[in-house]
């Protein structure tokens, strides 16, 4: 637990509660009258309004669309059902700033719904909406409909036979045991849409502000701490409190089911109705995922010129078209988030792993709120950690402010948390006889752990490092704030080519997209790989 513990209290529990301490300290005091002050006024209001009432929003509007999908899932089987299941899956690994750019392409000015009808969606809530949706359709298939594929339909059928109608036997069997998963699958969407930023930013434009976006505007644009640090804990205290329910919803689905193979319940669809909902679900994951990254990929290519390579080939120059953006080409971004990514996604399987390793010896109380620990960056505004690095990281001997090292330990506080998520549940899951044995036979621990545990856990350990490194590429949210203009990474190099107006600079935004979503397809692609063999099933 050493280094895990030294880990988040360097490089997070350090910057975060001094970029706090800056905000309600005055003249070395605590001033906490300032948490009312600023709760109280009627722009905050209108943000914690704004931010509750949308996360709602999305979270009902997923699971609307959503449910008919993870049914399919479970329930048929057909051809290219494994490839379907890899592509509804991409949205959740792109970064939010690709989601934000591939619907700003869709809804937004010359965008192809204005193009055709004259319609312009962005920055209007509905714009945001439809990209949640977007971003969270897997988190409602692979959850809801992971559970589903391993209920026995023949309970279902059992209380038809009795006399029941396929509502009433559905309502009765399937729903009660369903709502767990369906409460965990919509408290995440309701974490994810809660914490939004990038797609708030990209689609919302100024009258659409969550508490992350305004956490990020009153840091970086107006300096005034005081009010940031506040929104912080609110942000910190709502998360906590949904990682909490969701802990306790999780508990109450494993505790409550006997499951089996999910092989014993796909079938090929039968009757007009079900082969009509197939067909439903098809045409909802072509519009609402294939449509706009389809979109964002012939928007890179559609130049001043008719179509081409030229924004692609403006990559590669500073200052093309009379931009002074970058103070490097914007193609050499590729490169710097690749090898920051590539370190994070070290860094994080490192601290990660051990973590892991920590948490499979059970030890009450202690190791329960290590566990609790793991999970604090996911609750803690990434703009706040970003900033106060900045303000913390620049005294010896952690002196890192122009150390290229400071964006990737950024990077991986997002990716340990996936990394003890994965490897956990496989380390517990391995006899302590075999590593007792081991010992008997006179194997060091650290040898038992390379010849008994290693060799379980390698499949556990590739997709671990393949969530690490996808969510290591697309991290924003802190990384904004410390990318050097020298070497910025690729969702901040997208972010500012859409700050900047003029034509060229939009095409790069799409073209450094559409880069940005085949590094992250390939990762995913190769993750699907990994997690649909023998050992099991994502």
């Amino acid at each position: 637990m050493a280094v895990p513990v030294a880990f988040f209290a360097l490089f997070f529990a350090y910057p975060v509660t001094a970029i706090v301490g800056r905000g309600l300290k005055a003249e070395g005091d605590w001033q906490f009258g300032r948490i009312g002050e600023v709760l109280s006024r009627p722009d905050i209001l209108d943000v914690l309004w704004f931010t509750t009432w949308q996360a709602l929003a999305s979270t009902a509007l997923t699971l609307l669309i959503a449910l008919p999908g993870a049914y399919v899932f479970a329930r048929f089987d057909f051809p290219g059902k494994q490839v379907l299941r890899a592509v509804v899956t991409v949205p959740f690994v792109l970064p939010t700033v690709v989601v934000g750019t591939a619907f700003l392409a869709l809804l937004g000015r010359g965008g192809l719904l204005d193009e055709l009808w004259g319609v312009r969606l962005d920055t209007t809530v509905w714009a945001i909406l439809l990209a949640h949706v977007f971003f969270n359709y897997a988190v409602v298939v692979r959850t809801v409909g992971g559970l589903w594929s391993q209920l026995d339909p023949r309970q279902e059928e059992a209380v038809r036979v009795l006399g029941a109608g396929r509502f009433a036997a559905f309502r009765r069997v399937t729903l009660p045991a369903l709502a767990p998963a369906v409460a965990a699958a919509a408290l995440m969407v309701f974490l994810f849409t809660f914490t939004s930023f990038g797609v708030v930013q990209i689609l919302g434009g100024p009258a659409y502000s969550t508490l992350e976006v305004e956490i990020y505007r009153q840091t970086a644009q107006l300096l005034d701490l005081p009010t940031a640090a506040v929104l912080t804990l609110v942000q910190f205290a709502a998360v906590g409190g949904i990682l909490a329910v969701h802990a306790a919803t999780v508990r109450r689905r494993e505790r409550a089911l006997k499951l089996v193979d999910p092989a014993q319940t796909s079938r090929r669809p039968r009757g007009a109705g079900q082969w009509a909902l197939l067909g439903g679900v098809l045409l909802t994951a072509l519009l609402l995922i294939l449509l706009p990254l389809g979109v964002l990929v012939e928007r890179s290519f559609d130049g001043p010129g008719g179509y081409g390579f030229g924004y692609y080939e403006a990559l590669q120059s500073v200052g093309a078209g009379g931009s002074s953006t970058f103070l490097v080409p914007p193609l050499e971004a590729v490169g710097n988030s690749l090898r920051y990514a590539l370190v994070a996604t070290l860094i994080a399987l490192v601290v990660g792993g051990l973590a892991a390793a920590a948490l499979t010896r059970r030890a009450g109380r202690l190791v329960r709120g290590f566990d609790a620990l793991l999970m604090l960056p996911l609750g803690v505004s990434a703009v706040t950690v970003g900033f106060g690095f900045l303000i913390t990281l620049d005294k010896p001997p952690l002196d890192l402010r122009t150390s290229w090292i400071l964006v990737p330990l950024a990077q991986a506080l997002v990716g340990v948390p996936f990394v003890v998520r994965t490897m956990l549940p496989v380390l517990r899951a391995v006899d302590d006889r075999l590593r007792e044995a081991a010992a008997v036979l006179g194997a060091s621990p650290l040898r038992a752990w390379r010849e008994v545990d290693l060799p379980l856990v390698r499949r556990a350990v590739l997709v671990a490092a393949g969530f690490a490194f996808a969510v290591s590429l697309g991290e924003f949210g802190a990384t904004v704030f410390i990318a050097r203009p020298d070497n910025p990474t690729l969702p901040v190099a997208v972010a500012r080519l859409l700050g900047r107006s003029g034509e060229l600079n939009y095409g790069q935004a799409m073209a450094l997209s559409t880069i940005l979503m085949l590094v992250c397809a390939v990762s995913l692609l190769l993750l699907e790989r990994i997690r649909t063999d023998r050992s099991g099933e994502f």
